[in-house]
């Protein structure tokens, strides 16, 4: 590919060039407003940290792509709870059906699973990945890997590199960093600090989509990997149903992972092992005679507890109360002793970021002029299932779109 932008000025660490639009970070948001800039007409330079791009979009790849979230667009923009307002008219114009759209366009036959996820075919993300790289090859955009961002010099980002520092001048820029998670993938926040020099507001980083750390007791080795299902998860006053997974380090899941806003507030988590009956149901078919059954078969008889669940119930409760007016409330409500989310780099996502406040109606910085941010370094959060891609893809279309249209800074 080409890289050659503008001339460059001075050598070595004083080497400077001119770049017409520039983007810094090759995840999915930053991807998407190369695109856009790129289908405007201007010459567009991809910068990217690691060896290699779009790492973190990869590994979600592995186990299978979500894409988005066929469902209607009143929940999926409810997904994006305190942030739904300001995303709203950017999933408007880019949603669920238009990723669908972009994703079939790059030659990616898609379907719909039964929760209403889409995925490729493939399931994998690289096939879309290199489609993608093609198409913007096609189009021009140039791109450099093991340039890292180092703030600014006067008006110029200044970059580490291989072959030393360097300064780079750009008409418009798209800063597409990621969160503060996964660090090892490219995410690791280090550029707030440079941002709030210049009076942008930052939210604090948080985890998101974060596992739960449990200190489990030594019965429940056996049962590492295994999910608990079917069961509902109840926090701060919401339920979500789902199931958990139960690892060596505590509890995570798909189902687990909405509660994480009232988790990080501080809200008890509770588990309803019996989400097809009421408490009523479940105290009338606990006090069924037992005979000489064991507690545990009784508790299969009678509520379908598998081992699983019973090793929960076992583990939060014991002794578990003889009386089934005692025992039905824990088995609709388990209280689960934790010792708090998992660690900001090993969640999924984070939470905070750039404040909207900061940000105008095309996601350009007030307090930069000429600097427009996108995806995951937004102060916004949303559940697994589609909606982080989704969101990512959106505000890269739309930042990309609106620096294509201003007029290049000074």
């Amino acid at each position: 590919m080409a890289s050659e932008h503008g001339p460059r000025r001075g050598k070595g660490k004083d080497a400077m060039e001119r770049i017409e639009a520039l983007v810094v970070g090759a995840g999915p948001a930053g991807l998407m407003a190369a695109e856009e800039l790129a289908r405007a007409g201007r010459a567009v330079l991809v910068v990217e940290a690691k060896p290699s791009v779009a790492r973190k979009f990869l590994m979600a790849g592995k186990s299978g792509l979500n894409l988005t979230k066929a469902e209607p667009f009143p929940r999926v923009l409810a997904a994006y709870g305190a942030a739904a307002d300001p995303l709203r008219p950017m999933l408007e114009a880019f949603g669920p059906e238009e990723v669908m759209r972009w994703a079939e366009g790059l030659g990616q036959p898609l379907f719909t699973g039964s929760s209403g996820r889409v995925f490729p075919e493939a399931m994998k993300a690289s096939p879309l990945l290199r489609a993608w790289l093609a198409r913007l090859e096609g189009l021009g955009v140039a791109r450099r890997v093991r340039w890292r961002w180092r703030g600014w010099e006067d008006a110029a980002l200044r970059f580490e590199t291989p072959g030393g520092p360097r300064l780079i001048e750009a008409g418009r820029t798209v800063l597409a960093l990621g969160g503060a998670s996964w660090a090892r993938l490219g995410s690791d926040g280090a550029w707030a600090p440079w941002l709030a020099a210049r009076g942008v507001p930052i939210a604090p980083f948080a985890p998101s989509n974060a596992a739960l750390r449990v200190a489990w007791s030594a019965h429940m080795a056996r049962h590492f990997g295994r999910p608990a299902k079917p069961l509902a998860l109840l926090a701060g006053g919401r339920r979500v149903r789902g199931e958990a997974v139960i690892s060596a380090r505590g509890l995570e899941g798909g189902g687990l992972y909405p509660l994480t806003p009232e988790l990080r507030a501080g809200a008890p988590l509770f588990l309803d092992l019996a989400p097809d009956l009421t408490e009523a149901e479940v105290a009338r078919r606990l006090a069924r005679p037992r005979g000489k059954a064991s507690l545990s078969n009784h508790l299969r008889r009678a509520l379908r507890l598998d081992p699983v669940r019973q090793a929960l119930l076992m583990e939060f409760a014991r002794p578990l109360p003889a009386a089934p007016g005692a025992l039905a409330p824990l088995v609709k409500a388990l209280p689960v002793a934790h010792a708090g989310l998992a660690a900001l780099d090993e969640a999924i996502s984070t939470a905070g970021g750039v404040r909207w406040e900061g940000l105008d109606s095309g996601l350009q910085l007030r307090d930069v002029p000429g600097v427009w941010c996108a995806g995951e370094m937004l102060d916004w959060e949303a559940p697994t299932g589609g909606y982080l891609l989704t969101a990512c893809l959106s505000t890269g279309r739309w930042a990309g779109r609106a620096a294509a249209a201003a007029r290049a800074t000074p």
